[in-house]
């Protein structure tokens, strides 16, 4: 069973964010609590965590706006 890796909201007026760097490499392993991405929104840039263990299949390029809920990639 896979594990969706979605772009989070990290804050109350947060609607888009991009993903400005991947920390794992597309079909790398990967740990629960790992750090897996970073997130730049319009008020900050945080390294967002793996919620699962498994391998990265990853869906989305760096550097896109996307919307909040967005499917970034996989951990399976």
């Amino acid at each position: 069973m896979s594990t969706e890796v979605l772009l989070p909201k990290l804050g109350f007026s947060m609607n888009e964010g991009q993903v400005t760097e991947w920390l794992v490499a597309d079909g790398s392993p990967v740990s629960a609590g790992q750090p897996l991405f970073v997130l730049e929104s319009e008020k900050s840039s945080n390294e967002i965590e793996a919620p699962a263990s498994g391998t990265l299949r990853i869906l989305t390029p760096t550097n896109e706006i996307l919307e909040v809920g967005t499917v970034l990639a996989t951990i399976e």
